[in-house]
């Protein structure tokens, strides 16, 4: 069994959502550097790189438009990820290329630290669908990934009800959930990596092989009174509104459409 493979294998109980504000015109730059050298360089020290991707909204919050970069890292569990981290951020791949990672950023910080709803509603990626380094450009599909602010005193029981209750809805609407998560309340076992804490939150990660089957989703679930009546109960827990993220997976993406 290759180590890839080998890691693959694990249920990664501890997941990163990064969002990276980058100069504008350095996404490219910055996507290439990391397909090239922060993919295998992780995985070999345990981590997984589910997937990595360009944002296809700009936030509304500036003026100019700089570009927003995407990616999603995974831990075996807590432990492992102060190990992996202290492997890669000290080792030499980083130390060979941060200078140029951090050239391309504005702000790094946007990281929700998170864990599976329930056992089994992590990512199951398939190895084999990741090509090898070198390739370029785009990988297929649409990647959808909503945030949701909860009120502090809602209960992980009620998120998972209610969670487990769309599921059905969602995919008989047109909607493949690779994933539902929720905020992993340990505290940040690596501070050289700020992560938003004191933020609970309902995410789900959607898959669809285009934008068009996404607009389309998005019609069904307009009509369809069943979601409504979700979405009602939803609103009734949530602090805020929702944070949508359409995302363009990268040429190496694990995780696609």
């Amino acid at each position: 069994m290759s180590h890839a493979t080998a890691i693959a294998s694990l249920a990664h109980s501890v997941i990163e959502l990064r969002q990276y504000t980058l100069h504008p015109g350095q996404r490219d730059t910055l996507i290439d550097l990391f397909d090239r050298e922060f993919v295998e360089s992780q995985e070999a020290l345990g981590m997984r790189i589910v997937g990595q991707f360009r944002d296809l909204d700009h936030p509304d919050r500036f003026v100019w438009h700089p570009d927003r970069f995407v990616w999603l890292r995974s831990f075996v569990d807590m432990p492992a990820r102060a190990e992996g981290l202290n492997g890669f951020y000290f080792g030499t791949v980083w130390q060979a290329h941060r200078a140029a990672a951090n050239a391309t950023m504005i702000d790094s910080d946007n990281v929700l630290l998170l864990r599976p709803l329930w056992p089994g509603a992590g990512f199951q990626v398939d190895d084999t669908a990741r090509p090898g380094p070198g390739a370029t450009g785009a990988g297929p599909g649409l990647i959808v990934i909503e945030v949701r602010y909860l009120k502090p005193d809602v209960h992980a029981a009620q998120i998972e009800a209610l969670a487990r209750r769309l599921q059905p809805v969602l995919t008989g609407l047109g909607g493949a959930v690779s994933a539902w998560l929720t905020t992993e309340s340990a505290p940040n076992n690596f501070p050289r990596l700020p992560v938003r804490e004191g933020e609970p939150v309902l995410v789900s990660v959607m898959r669809f092989p285009g934008r068009s089957e996404y607009d389309l989703y998005r019609v069904n679930l307009q009509n369809a009174p069943s979601f409504k009546v979700l979405t009602d109960e939803m609103k009734a827990l949530e602090a805020r509104p929702s944070e949508v993220l359409r995302l363009a997976p990268t040429a190496r993406s694990r995780l696609h459409g």
